[in-house]
């Protein structure tokens, strides 16, 4: 049997939509938040973190609650895609024209490269202590006088005429603008309250359908097939990553002059992808039909044992519960270490290498969409275990090489390590779910989903506050890297001692009817 792909693909829109809603999500709101509410990065990665917090309790309930909802007449897992993405989608436009009425409330110092604006701003923060990306605490009035601070704009050119970032700007006016932002928002809290409660509302969501809509894939999907079908699944993603990657060179979105920019029709955009994707989800997707075919075909092939273990009665073994337990520690600690980078990724970007964040990040997605693949093929050759080894030394390295980088270093050497990130992840991603469903029976597939994203949600808890925390404390943005390849690397030691999650068609009977070709 083949893996069929035309199923997959459909199946895979919920992911394409749920990749699109982070990836704005995550390379836009920590902007909003330290550019136009002034929070710290410790402030700022703590609202990062709750999407992490929430679905550490909500994805296994919403999971498990998927496993029983036998009664729909359109699915298990299809009414909590519908109701959960449509709520999204809207929230999210909706955080748009909050962020608009901070931004009206900034109108005085909000122009880029306008001299008047420049000059309120000195004028509130001139003897204000700050702190510049590289840790130099600094005054305004130390280092300019009025009139050289409002000649300060956003790039500056060269002898040579090429046009770079100016240091000036991103080192003093920008710490500087972010501080009245700040004082307006500790003298009217009333914006910065309603945005939190908003996206409250979107995470909560989000965290309604992500489990449902990522345990369909295995619904319909035959666990010797599951790699590769995740393989699918995570193009999909990547597709629906790129998309919004392309939205925001568009819109310009990682540019300093577009620090202060009103995002109405960019989120507009970003609702309207989503919604497009689950229209075609709800047309083409018939769930309950492509399951019951997924479960006769793994009894006739002898995949599932009997029938309890498709009422999710098994019990883990001691080897096995081990093995599931070090599979979610290793999630955990990757997801630290990339999830730290992907969410102070635009900010370091823009404060450390002078460079256009969307760029560097199309980039490692193209080298993970070309990737995944070939990594679900390489896992059935090899096994899921030692592919995921390989990909997490990819991921460890290019993290620590790029903690050397600097503004004016080489831009395709950032470009190359994001490449190696993007097939590193890509290697991960796509053989580390599929590990912990071969460990469940088919009526527990929800619940086990719920598992590893307990793993991956507890890690992004953690990791935006600390690595902000560490950012503040030494002062310095360049901690980033090394953080993260710390914890990719520990990854690789928990990893190594896992037994089980490979798929084994040895073990099976009946698999040589299979045709594991693609």
């Amino acid at each position: 049997m083949k893996l069929n792909y035309k199923r997959t693909i459909l199946v895979g829109f919920a992911f394409f939509l749920i990749s699109a809603f982070w990836q704005a999500y995550d390379a836009t709101i920590p902007v909003i938040l330290t550019n136009k509410f002034g929070m710290s990065q410790t402030w700022s990665g703590l609202i990062m973190a709750l999407d992490n917090i929430l679905a550490v309790f909500m994805l296994p309930i919403f999971g498990a609650l998927s496993d029983k909802c036998v009664k729909a007449k359109t699915g298990k897992r299809t009414p909590f895609i519908t109701i959960g993405a449509t709520v999204a989608a809207i929230a999210l436009l909706c955080l748009s024209f909050v962020d608009n009425a901070q931004l009206t409330r900034l109108e005085d110092v909000s122009a880029i490269d306008d001299p008047a604006a420049l000059s309120v701003i000195y004028d509130q923060q001139f003897d204000t202590k700050l702190v510049t990306p590289d840790g130099e605490y600094f005054t305004l009035q130390e280092k300019f006088s009025k009139e050289e601070f409002m000649s300060i704009r956003t790039e500056h050119k060269l002898p040579s005429g090429d046009v770079q970032p100016n240091s000036d700007y991103t080192n003093y006016v920008v710490p500087a603008r972010q501080a009245c932002a700040a004082d307006a928002t500790a003298a009217n809290h009333t914006n910065l309250i309603i945005f939190v409660v908003l996206l409250l509302a979107v995470l909560i969501a989000m965290a309604i359908f992500r489990s449902p809509a990522v345990a369909l894939m295995p619904d319909v999907t035959i666990k010797p097939l599951r790699s590769k079908a995740n393989a699918v699944i995570n193009l999909m993603g990547t597709a629906g990553g790129i998309l919004v990657l392309v939205l925001g060179i568009v819109f310009a979105t990682s540019s300093v002059k577009n620090a202060m920019m009103s995002y109405t029709l960019y989120y507009g955009l970003i609702a309207a992808i989503m919604l497009g994707a689950l229209l075609i989800f709800r047309l083409t997707v018939r769930e309950p039909q492509w399951a019951a075919e997924m479960q006769d075909k793994s009894k006739e092939l002898g995949i599932e044992e009997d029938d309890k273990k498709e009422k999710g009665n098994r019990k883990l073994t001691k080897s096995e519960l081990g093995s599931l337990l070090l599979i979610l520690a290793s999630i955990a600690l990757w997801y630290i270490g990339y999830n730290a980078v992907t969410s102070k990724y635009s900010l370091y970007a823009s404060s450390v290498l002078g460079m256009d964040y969307n760029t560097t990040l199309l980039i490692a997605q193209g080298a993970a969409i070309v990737s995944y693949l070939p990594a679900g093929i390489v896992a059935s050759k090899i096994g899921r275990r030692k592919t995921i080894l390989t990909g997490v030394v990819m991921l460890a390295a290019a993290f620590g090489i790029a903690s050397f980088l600097r503004a004016g270093s080489p831009v395709l050497l950032m470009n190359v390590l994001f490449a190696l990130a993007g097939i590193g992840w890509a290697t991960i991603n796509v053989n580390s779910f599929p590990m912990v469903v071969e460990l469940c029976s088919g009526g527990d597939i929800g619940k086990y989903t719920g598992y590893y994203y307990t793993a991956s949600m507890a890690a992004q808890i953690v990791t935006p506050v600390l690595s902000g925390w560490l950012m503040d404390a030494t002062g310095r943005m360049t901690i980033l890297f090394p953080y993260a390849a710390v914890f990719v690397g520990l990854a690789f030691v928990t990893m190594f001692f896992v037994k089980h999650g490979d798929a084994k068609p040895e073990a099976k009977k009946g698999l040589e009817a299979l045709d594991m070709d693609d």
